[in-house]
């Protein structure tokens, strides 16, 4: 409970979602830019050791906050299943499958690589998802953001956040213009369970595309409701518990040191 008490940090978060709900959203061509970029920006320029506004003390208390504040969010994300439950019986099967898609190439093309390039029990946080707000809660929960797994999703959730609508968007318009796929299937491959780039990627869709842009937009809304709805489910008793076993098969196979499981004392 002391770290409900660090006015500091407290004061200082709010401060920071005040001055980033001002600036609001922003639109570059198919880049949008939204106030959680900046809350980010400016939380990494406050907690740098060099301008020690921070201290060490108040950014382990920053942790438990953090995770005090996830538990609203899965909650918030489970009170949302209900009504749309609906929708998600009557969504096609090309709809649901496409979850396969998003822990394959996470953990069977990006855990190796991340394993070959020595990272430790940080690659399967770091692989099992796409690493969005209920992936870290799911972290958070089996084995604490101060693990090296919490490491791991922490990494990737900040390398989304600067980067990821700039890289799907990006993509997005090199695939749609070569029409190597029907743009329905553009649409729902940018759904992956993330505003920012599922708004980046559908713009450079559409741009491409302007006479379907109703049913792109409609597939891209379905396909992102099914990886924040399916999804939570999906990564939490099976994508987890894969990555973790590929990680220790693929390590072997390199002749890496496995590092064993972290072990969450602080919520035993």
């Amino acid at each position: 409970m002391d770290m409900l008490r660090d006015w500091r940090v407290h004061f200082l978060c709010l401060a920071i979602v005040l001055v980033s709900e001002l600036i609001g959203k922003l639109h570059y061509g198919f880049i949008v830019l939204l106030p959680m970029l900046y809350a980010m920006l400016f939380g990494g320029i406050i907690s740098w050791p060099s301008f020690k506004i921070l201290s060490e003390k108040n950014m382990k208390a920053a942790t438990g906050v953090m995770s005090a504040a996830l538990m609203l969010l899965v909650v918030k994300l489970g009170l949302d299943i209900g009504p749309k439950l609906g929708i998600l019986k009557g969504a096609s099967l090309a709809l649901i499958m496409q979850e396969i898609g998003h822990f394959l190439g996470t953990i069977l093309l990006g855990l190796p690589i991340a394993v070959a390039l020595g990272m430790g029990r940080e690659a399967v946080g770091a692989t099992y998802s796409v690493a969005r707000e209920p992936n870290i809660a799911i972290i958070d929960d089996k084995y604490g953001l101060d693990s090296p797994e919490g490491r791991g999703v922490m990494a990737t959730y900040i390398m989304g956040t600067l980067f990821g609508a700039i890289t799907v968007g990006f993509l997005a318009s090199i695939v749609a213009y070569f029409n190597i796929f029907h743009p329905y299937s553009l649409a729902m491959g940018a759904g992956v369970g993330s505003g920012s780039m599922m708004a980046a990627a559908v713009g450079s869709i559409v741009a491409i595309y302007p006479e379907e842009a109703t049913n792109i937009q409609a597939y891209a809304g379905a396909a992102n409701l099914m990886s924040s709805v399916l999804g939570i489910y999906v990564y939490m008793f099976f994508s987890l518990p894969f990555a973790a076993k590929m990680y220790v098969v693929f390590s072997k196979m390199m002749g890496k040191k496995v590092e064993p499981e972290t072990v969450l004392v602080e919520k035993a």
